[in-house]
């Protein structure tokens, strides 16, 4: 049995003819050919292989070599005197790390890597790093513990590629050898963030929350914090958001980090209006963070998951009723779910709470989108009839839902209101209340308008321009136009081709070419090409007030920037053309 077992081994070693299997006593070992180096098959084998020149290898007990070592005092000498002669592989350092992994024994297990590294020359693999970081967490030798993951995370991050393991699968993979316990871990996450590598150590986080492993408040908080020293606040709201999926909750700590993080971003103050609106009165610090990460995931678009947040935030009395219950009326009107919101909103009630502006808003904003006007200017009527403010926001949502719904009346009426109220609308609802004035002839009006919102703060875009550009368009008032561009460039917006192509169309309409053609001249300097639209609305204007050589040759030069010109103005050329022959 022993040499057909002997035989079988020995033919899987056919690629490796110096290496044979051999018996010393009843273990059964792997023996290079005329060489002294011999190594362990069984892992659980408690032997170590012993060179000695020229003769057979010799099988020595590793706890005996290290108990004699012990004896003779746990030393750099010591160890050399025991193991001087031993050719080490990564695999023989486990073994030995692992055999004095036992508290007790925790010092000898640093002083043997420590003496392989330097007296040995062993480059320690990551294996080994964490072998020995284990026994030393185990025995509570953190400090040691720390340097060592320091110098294992310096050493193995860039090295590790797609085909390799982290250093914290390795870690994982390596734990139930020692069983540590968890601060190992904890550990980890703590040096990486030391390190200034907190997208390293929230992506060991997750891994190890995955296999079941999460980390503490402490870890946690590492994180958060030179997460926000380092400027990345999205990354803080990632890992602030994560401790709530983990069921880890914040302390004072967390909350003092996060306010910071918010300062940084400049949405304190927008946050404590919303709970102004909500609740009337000032919140705590703890209440302001948890209602922020709930407004944030709900405007990132995942609605379903801001209410199992604020759900749980409920069950932890982590949230106030009412200021919960808004925020999941505001996500069930982003999922489009208005039966839900409307519950919502009734549960609010029957908890006691009062109904707020935040809620009718998000009601309005909902209706206003879905094309429901009637209904949105009755909730509007409804909140200001219960003595409800509406502010910006609510008629930011009601005027651009008036005004792309032909609303005319409605809009301008609840755009009097707005301003008349101090609120300056955002730029969306001032183009849609500069629109409806122009659409309904009231271009003054519209100007005026313009002026009053300038005045209030606005930082226009070059929309409202387009508007108003064309708006002057249909009156005929040139100069009105020229001034409207004039006043663009000295506010700051660089017009783009569209607003001149718009300029170029409305004082051709105006029969004022030759102003149309500096205009073209100005985009030609800034080296823009013009459009087909600004040459064949000077062909057309050419055309029709008997310019036939001005006409023809931007014709000439439309062909020679391979433009094609429309068919109207092509046919009217030719007509004229053929006229002025006869």
């Amino acid at each position: 049995m022993r040499a057909t077992v002997v035989r079988c081994l020995s033919a899987r070693l056919r690629r490796s003819p110096t290496l044979v299997w051999k018996y010393f006593g009843s273990e059964l070992i792997l023996v290079r050919r005329q060489s002294l180096h011999v190594s362990a098959n069984n892992s659980n084998a408690d032997s170590v292989h012993c060179r000695q020149p020229q003769k057979e290898p010799i099988f020595c007990n590793l706890s005996s070599v290290i108990n004699d070592v012990s004896n003779k005092g746990w030393s750099f000498d010591s160890l050399t005197a025991g193991f001087g002669s031993v050719q080490f592989t990564e695999l023989l350092v486990e073994r030995v790390i692992l055999y004095l992994k036992e508290p007790t024994d925790a010092k000898k297990a640093l002083t043997f890597f420590h003496w392989c590294s330097q007296t040995k020359h062993v480059e320690h693999g990551l294996r080994s790093y964490c072998f020995i970081v284990h026994v030393l967490v185990r025995s509570g030798l953190l400090i040691d513990a720390r340097a060592l993951l320091e110098s294992a995370v310096s050493k193995y991050t860039e090295r590790v590629a797609s085909k390799h393991a982290s250093i914290v699968e390795v870690l994982l993979g390596s734990y139930e050898a020692v069983f540590p316990g968890h601060r190992v871990f904890d550990l980890l996450l703590q040096v990486y963030s030391k390190m200034r590598m907190v997208n390293e150590a929230f992506d060991a986080c997750r891994y190890l929350g995955d296999h079941g492993f999460d980390a503490n408040i402490i870890s946690f908080n590492t994180m958060l914090h030179v997460s926000q020293r380092s400027d990345q606040n999205n990354l803080a709201w990632k890992i602030f958001e994560y401790m709530f999926v983990r069921r880890i909750y914040p302390n004072q700590t967390t909350t003092e980090v996060m306010i910071d993080v918010m300062l940084k971003e400049g949405v304190l103050p927008k946050l404590v209006s919303v709970l102004d609106r909500i609740r009337g009165s000032r919140c705590a610090p703890g209440i302001i963070v948890n209602t922020t990460l709930a407004f944030r995931i709900i405007e990132e678009g995942r609605a379903e998951e801001a209410i199992t947040h604020l759900k749980r935030m409920l069950q932890r009395n982590m949230m106030f009723d009412d200021i919960a219950y808004s925020l999941i009326v505001a996500s069930y009107c982003k999922l489009s779910k208005l039966d839900s919101a409307l519950q919502s909103k009734d549960e609010l009630i029957n908890r006691g709470c009062s109904s707020n502006s935040f809620v009718y808003t998000c009601l309005i904003g909902f209706y206003s989108q879905e094309g429901r006007i009637e209904e949105a200017v009755q909730m509007m009527e409804e909140m200001v009839s219960i003595g409800l403010k509406p502010y910006d926001e609510t008629y930011n949502h009601l005027i651009v839902g008036l005004s792309r719904n032909g609303w005319t009346n409605q809009c301008l009426r609840y755009s009097e209101k707005m301003l008349e109220g101090g609120f300056l609308p955002n730029l969306g609802t001032c183009n849609e209340m500069i629109k409806t004035l122009c659409i309904t002839g009231n271009i003054e009006e519209a100007n005026r308008t313009l002026t009053s919102l300038l005045n209030m703060g606005l930082v226009p875009d070059q929309e409202i321009y387009l508007i108003l550009i064309d708006g002057y368009g249909t009156t005929g008032d040139y100069q009105k136009i020229i001034t409207l561009y004039y006043e663009m460039v000295h506010m700051g917006l660089e017009p783009s081709v569209m607003v001149y192509q718009s300029l170029v169309q409305n004082l051709c309409n105006c029969g004022k070419m030759s102003e149309a053609e500096k205009f073209i001249g100005i985009l030609g300097r800034k080296g823009l090409t013009p459009t087909s639209c600004m040459y064949n609305s000077l062909i057309t204007a050419y055309c029709n007030r008997g310019g036939i050589q001005r006409a023809l040759i931007f014709y000439d030069e439309m062909i020679q920037k391979e433009l094609v010109p429309c068919s109207y103005a092509f046919m009217l050329l030719a007509k004229k053309m053929l006229k002025a022959e006869q």
